[in-house]
């Protein structure tokens, strides 16, 4: 049986990641065996930087937070090394830093599942996900998406003005008598 200041450690790590898993909006779980130091640090700075919080813990440990914060994970997931990446604004960030990390990587990491608003998701709708484009890519495209639809409205319109007035003949300058 572990002792009261480990069990008390292990306890507190669930509760942690278990109120991490409450607020996040996504998260990917990975296998992040045979990664070097370096690539471990380099991995960690990216998701820093992107708002990912990146842990390893045991899969009893996950799978405890996951139960009390009542987000679907398969079980069949939480086996071997594991590392749970979550972010508790972006969709996206964690699963394609993750995936991009994964398809360069000759080593054994690999992606095993995610989540999104607290269901499970599979290794393929990770990927998905991760192709998906930044909110900032698809504001831009939505931007200009409607710019270019009130371009053609501008245009349109003022063809039908020209249209109109075709026909017609400009009126005719009054003469102002000559003062003289």
């Amino acid at each position: 049986m572990p002792s009261k200041a480990v069990l008390e450690q292990k306890q507190a790590l669930v509760s942690e990641l278990s109120e991490r898993l409450k607020s996040s909006v996504a998260g990917v779980i990975v296998n992040y065996s045979g990664i070097t130091v370096a690539d471990d640090t380099k991995l960690r700075k990216q998701l820093r930087e992107a708002g990912v919080v990146y842990t390893v813990a045991k899969n009893t440990l996950i799978k405890r937070a996951a139960e009390n914060a009542g987000v679907e994970i398969d079980e069949a997931v939480l086996n071997g090394t594991t590392a749970i990446a979550t972010c508790d604004s972006d969709y996206i960030a964690a699963a394609k830093i993750l995936n991009d990390f994964a398809e360069g990587s000759k080593s054994g990491f690999e992606i095993k599942a995610g989540f999104m608003d607290g269901r499970k998701m599979s290794v393929d709708e990770v990927k998905t996900l991760a192709k998906t484009p930044s909110k900032e890519t698809l504001l831009t495209q939505l931007a200009f998406g409607l710019n270019a639809t009130i371009a053609g409205l501008a245009i349109a319109i003022k063809a039908i003005v020209d249209k109109q007035t075709e026909g017609e003949e400009a009126p005719a300058a009054e003469e102002a008598p000559d003062a003289e």
